[in-house]
């Protein structure tokens, strides 16, 4: 099977993936030369009616509510889109911080409508990658030939307009969902040129089993590891150590920059001064997921040019904080203990939140696939019997959103309780920042738009 990659990014009605949505898609496929294959795509999303945007979102993306129902696609026709002509097998799903922000947005709207939202990243030699530890772990290990930016405080910073800016990358909108696709095939092919063993390395090590060969607790050894967890004055990298089980077969690691009796003492000194402190150890021990694509290397990686000084660690201070992690085996089943009784996602607010919630079974997955390839007529009439209450509370919904002429009287109450309650829910914070933004003299245009959007939601 031929293999290609999609670079894609969303624009998106908020930050979080569970309650706000998708209002813009834009990606290109190339590839794996970073050739371009075919004509780019961008297209608009409408935005549901249940929805109140962040203003100041809509003021970075410039893409008002009110343009998405002139020129978007519905979600439905949206899923099935990206589902037949984008991820098709074979392709490499590739983003900058894709894999916690654009690829969970995905996840969520597949969900809401029905698809499977896994398959489009795993199944017929589907796979996808995320560029934005590559070029951490680059910065701290490779950076020769490519120019870094810093902030005015002069700290390190990978944001990607200046990425482009400080290497004479065309960029002319950032935060434009295909400007930033096109900023990152760019990017991507610096580091390519530049630094092409690491980038073969990493494209390599975003596949789950090669990570686990390298981390593991059977054979647990040191390994290099870059996060967005770890400080920016060392280039967000350290030196880590496979320390205890985590949830869904991921590991906990320890972050070998500490040296753990130090560690302990500074938190027993911090219980004595404040008794109903609860001690902390993140990010010291964080989880390593296998399937997040992490930037992971062996520690010889280190060896070469003035790694170890970048990342502000050395052979020997690893060796120590290892030695001292090693004498304390009660601090790994600690963890482990306390890492399984937190709960890993915010309590969900209701079914179109709960995706994480459980897996469905056979029977449901064949009930989905008929309600999304059923047309409007056919859904007028269709009354599905699902075994898993989350589908059942989201079937009005997904009508209303998809194929609002259809919902019976009582379809419509049930629809409109429920959007009334989300966007009460936001109104105070939704009304206060656009005060602030008209104070600030943001865009008069914008601000009068989402007014306006308000406003059409309203019952009276």
């Amino acid at each position: 099977m031929e293999q290609t990659f999609f670079f894609y990014d969303l624009e998106t009605s908020g930050l979080d993936a569970r309650a706000d949505r998708p209002m813009q898609f834009a990606g290109q496929r190339t590839d794996l030369q970073l050739n371009p294959i075919g004509d780019p795509v961008n297209v608009l999303i409408k935005l549901g009616e249940d929805t109140l945007p962040s203003p100041h979102a809509i003021m970075v993306t410039k893409i008002t509510p009110q343009s998405t129902l002139q020129d978007g696609l519905t979600e439905a026709e949206f899923c099935k889109y990206v589902s037949t002509e984008i991820f098709t097998p074979g392709t490499i799903a590739i983003g900058y911080n894709s894999v916690r922000f654009d690829d969970e947005f995905m996840r969520h709207t597949f969900w809401r409508n029905y698809y499977d939202p896994y398959e489009w990243q795993w199944r017929d030699g589907r796979s996808r990658w995320d560029l934005l530890d590559v070029v951490r772990m680059t910065r701290a290990l490779r950076p020769d030939g490519i120019n870094w930016p810093v902030t005015a405080e002069v700290k390190a910073t990978n944001r990607l307009e200046l990425i482009t800016q400080q290497n004479h990358i065309a960029h002319e909108h950032a935060h434009d969902a295909l400007s930033d696709v096109e900023a990152l095939i760019s990017v991507t092919r610096l580091i390519k040129e530049k630094q092409p063993q690491l980038y073969a390395y990493l494209f390599k090590m975003r596949e789950k089993r090669a990570v686990q060969q390298l981390i593991n607790l059977e054979n647990p050894q040191p390994f290099v590891y870059a996060s967005g967890r770890y400080a920016a004055e060392h280039e967000k990298t350290t030196v880590a150590f496979p320390l205890s089980p985590a949830r869904n077969g991921n590991v906990l690691v320890y972050d070998l920059r500490y040296n753990l009796d130090e560690l302990l003492a500074e938190k027993q000194q911090q219980a004595t001064d404040d008794p109903g402190a609860v001690a902390s150890f993140y990010p010291v021990v964080k989880e390593l997921k296998y399937n997040h694509c992490p930037a992971v290397a062996p520690v010889g990686v280190l060896e070469q040019g003035n790694a170890w000084r970048r990342i502000g660690l050395s052979a020997t201070q690893v060796q120590d904080n290892l030695k001292s992690l090693l004498r304390r085996p009660e601090f790994a089943e600690q963890m482990r203990s306390q890492h399984e009784a937190a709960a890993e996602f915010p309590p969900a607010v209701d079914a179109e939140s709960a995706l994480y919630d459980g897996f469905l079974s056979d029977l449901d997955k064949k009930t989905c696939n008929a309600v999304r390839n059923a047309d409007a007529q056919e859904l007028s009439a269709f009354h599905p019997e699902f075994h898993d209450e989350r589908l059942e509370q989201m079937f009005v919904r997904y009508k209303a959103r998809n194929f609002e002429s259809i919902l019976t009287e009582t379809e419509r109450h049930a629809w409109d309780e429920y959007r009334l309650g989300r966007i009460k829910a936001k109104q105070s914070a939704y009304a206060k920042a656009l005060q602030d933004l008209a104070a600030q003299g943001a865009d008069s245009f914008i601000l009068e738009e989402l007014q306006l959007w308000y406003q059409s939601l309203l019952p009276y």
